[in-house]
This record gives C-alpha cells, sequence and structure tokens, in this order.
C-alpha cells in the first residue's frame, strides 16, 4: 500500500506527465433528494437487494450478470484507488492508464427523523477517467423502484460539476461522455437536456434482447466548455449546492458573464443581461454567429479572436461553411470567453 497522502485526480492531471494519483480522496456530494458518498465493497451486496440490474438489456445492452460483473470490477477498482491499494499491473492489463471512481447513492428513509438514516437506491460512476485525454465516462445505476423518479437528473450534473472544476478542486476534465441503446429513448433524452450533443453511432454494437437482433449504440458526449451546470440543474427545478466540489468554480465562471455589452454597430450600446442575452443566442442558429457583440464584464476587455485561438486548445472544423470549434459555439462560453478557468473563486 503505498503511503501517499490522497490526492485528488486533478493534482496530478493538470501536470504535464499526465499520469493518476497512487490514491485520490473521493469528495462526499450532497444533492436534494439524495447524498453521494464513497461507494464500498458491501454496497454490491445491497444493489441485488434493490434489484439494480433488472432490465439491463434495455438500459444499457448488456445482460443483467455482464453488467453486475462490470459494476463490481467498478466499485473493487474505485475503493482500492482510494485506499492506494492498487494492483498496478493487474489495473493496466484491465483498464490501461485509467480509473474508475464510484459513488452509492444515498436517500433519506421515509418516515425516519433522522437526517443520517439513509438507504442505497444504487450508485454513479465516472470510469475510464484518463488523465492524456482529460476525459471520462459517467453511468448510473439505480434500483428497479428508483427510476423514474429524478434521482439521475439529481445526481449527474453534480458529478459532472466535480469532474469539470479546474484542478485541485475538480478533476479538471475536458470531456464526458455516456453510450446509451438507440432504444433507450428517455435516457437519450436525458441526456440531451443535461448538455450531451449526440457524437456518433456503433452500428450493430449491441444485441437487442427483447427483439432478438442487434441495434446500435449512441454515443453522446459534453465538453468543459459547452457544459453548464447551473442550467443543467434549474432545468428541473434543482438548485446547486455550495458545499459540492466544483459549485463555487462554476459559479464564478458565470459571475464573469452575468452582464454583457451589445455593440449596435450605430454608435449606440446596450447593456443586457445574462437571461436576456442567452435566450437571443439559443434562438440562433447552430452554425450562424453572433455578429457586432462585445463581450465584457463592467469594464473587462474581451480578447481578440486571434488571442481568444491562442488561447483555447480545441481542433478547428469545417461545419456548415463556417469554421469554428463546437465548444467556441456554446451560446454561454462565449458569454463569458476570456475568462482563466484556472482561476479559482474566492471562498
Amino acid at each position: 500500500m503505498s503511503n501517499e497522502a490522497p490526492h485528488t485526480v486533478g493534482d496530478v492531471m493538470s501536470a504535464q506527465e499526465q499520469e493518476l494519483p497512487a490514491s485520490i480522496q473521493i469528495p462526499v456530494i450532497k444533492g436534494e433528494m439524495l447524498q453521494l458518498r464513497p461507494a464500498r465493497i458491501e454496497d454490491l451486496d445491497v444493489l441485488d437487494d434493490i434489484d439494480a440490474f433488472y432490465g439491463a438489456a434495455t438500459i444499457t445492452g448488456r445482460s443483467g450478470d455482464a453488467e453486475r460483473s462490470v459494476v463490481n470490477s467498478w466499485v473493487r477498482d474505485s475503493v482500492a484507488w482510494s485506499l492506494g491499494d492498487v494492483d498496478v499491473e493487474a489495473t493496466l492489463y484491465a483498464h490501461g492508464h485509467t480509473r474508475t471512481i464510484s459513488w452509492t447513492m444515498l436517500k433519506k428513509v421515509a418516515g425516519s427523523t433522522s437526517p443520517d438514516d439513509l438507504s442505497p437506491i444504487g450508485m454513479v460512476f465516472l470510469t475510464r477517467v484518463d488523465p492524456w485525454s482529460h476525459s471520462a465516462r459517467i453511468q448510473v445505476v439505480l434500483g428497479r423502484d428508483f427510476r423514474g423518479r429524478g434521482y439521475s437528473r439529481d445526481a449527474m450534473p453534480r458529478v459532472m460539476t466535480y469532474g469539470f472544476a479546474a484542478a485541485p478542486v475538480g478533476l479538471n476534465l475536458h470531456r464526458i461522455w455516456v453510450t446509451v441503446p438507440e432504444k433507450n429513448t428517455r435516457a437519450i433524452s436525458v441526456y440531451q437536456s443535461l448538455g450531451f450533443t449526440p457524437e456518433g453511432t456503433l452500428r450493430h454494437a449491441l444485441w437487442d434482447e427483447d427483439d432478438a437482433k442487434y441495434q446500435d449504440q449512441v454515443i453522446m458526449g459534453t465538453l468543459a466548455d459547452e457544459y453548464d451546470p447551473v442550467r443543467a440543474l434549474d432545468a428541473f427545478g434543482m438548485r446547486m449546492n455550495p458545499e459540492n466540489p466544483g459549485v463555487r468554480e462554476a459559479l464564478a465562471a458565470h459571475e464573469h458573464s452575468i452582464e454583457i455589452v451589445r455593440d449596435h454597430g450605430d454608435g449606440t450600446m446596450e447593456v443586457r443581461s445574462l437571461e436576456d442575452e442567452s435566450a437571443d443566442v439559443a434562438a440562433k442558429t447552430a452554425s450562424e454567429p453572433v455578429a457586432n457583440e462585445v463581450k465584457a464584464q463592467k469594464h473587462h476587455h474581451v480578447d481578440s479572436d486571434d488571442a481568444d485561438k491562442e488561447q483555447w486548445p480545441y481542433p478547428e472544423r469545417e461545419d456548415n461553411n463556417t469554421t469554428a470549434t463546437s465548444s467556441k459555439r456554446a451560446w454561454w462560453r462565449r458569454l463569458g470567453r476570456g475568462r482563466d478557468r484556472s482561476t479559482q473563486a474566492e471562498s
């Protein structure tokens, strides 16, 4: 077992060597309906008790037994990593240079008056945490009786906020992605409401057990400069908890975007609120450039396009005859363009 002190993933993911630490301290994350704590080995037995693998073929495209086996390996990998007890050789063989972080989802026991009386209802995972590409995959596993009640929508944005937050508070991720069977249209809709964009399809990658035929697997993802943690929760009537990791950083990002100055090109300028501006930008097509805009917070000067291009390490791509990066076209990032993501909010 390593004698090193626990780190956050971001401590090392922000370094040039881009290697994961020997151990990490997985944070507790609090939602409105539930609480997430680091998963434990004994929690695996509870997943069977709450029938968490029921319908796995429809939800993830794997059989219940296969899903159970995968989740088992994720939890054990997460626990070993938090203890600094990773078998490096075995892990490299099974997962390459990536790791897994697992949380158990807990909700208050009905009828209990104690806030500490919590029962497991499922798990949420960040798998394939990759220090090279700064990416990770997110997945939720819920007990049969706890599905469709909003628990995923409460948990996922908070985990993603932690994942995207700059080091050392968060994981300093650039991309979070999911995979979903094409038949699971409900999950696809939820992911889109959280800011995920369909990125591609793996043809006939999964077996459809109900119809006894192959089905496609949809890949969806979102980038740090596209994801808006405030709106991801607000869309479902939920609020951010300032005690959670990454929240202060997310709110600081919005502080840089509270006030926008629009240049009308006729010698007049208009100061607009974030809400008014976001409504206008959202109404425009994704490929249409927002013209004649000068974005600033009070008297802050926004970088020029050339300077901005040097600052953002994203590839250029041709889309509808417009050369741009997808992250730059994200409306909320455009409003806050020019800010330094490494700057931490004052407590």
